[in-house]
């Protein structure tokens, strides 16, 4: 899988095709259609179960099951505590959950789409453009 055509899907992007909202599963398409690979974290997948509405897990299954999954490592989870604690010694607030998927990202090489920016400023990061 080519890193630069491979983008890590946090939750807000999950949450908008699954909703149906900004023309994301469109977007998701498009992406598809070019060539890119769609990723998400361990980390996302619970992050979307436990924010389910009834009547949502089959569909929400069903999504999940056509992207690449990838669950959280020694390695991951030894680089997003050391995110968390270069921000902390900054005076600075990150999520345990945004660390691990920026760290996700980091070490294999992907881009990430969010709407939350502002939450990933992680150096080394690459952020993929949303619509």
């Amino acid at each position: 899988m080519s890193p630069a055509k491979a983008i890590l899907l946090d939750t807000t992007v999950l949450v908008d095709v699954l909703r149906n909202r900004n023309r994301r599963p469109l977007f998701l398409s498009t992406l598809i259609a070019s060539g890119h690979v769609l990723a998400t974290s361990a980390v996302n997948v619970a992050e979307i179960f436990g924010g389910l509405r009834q009547g949502e897990e089959q569909a929400t299954r069903a999504f999940i099951a056509g992207l690449h999954l990838i669950p959280v490592s020694v390695p991951i989870a030894e680089r997003a505590g050391n995110l968390q604690a270069g921000f902390r010694r900054q005076g600075q607030t990150r999520s345990i959950t945004d660390m691990i998927v920026a760290a996700t990202a980091l070490e294999k090489g992907f881009q990430v789409a969010t709407d939350n920016i502002r939450d990933f400023q992680v150096p080394g990061l690459s952020l993929f453009p949303l619509p």
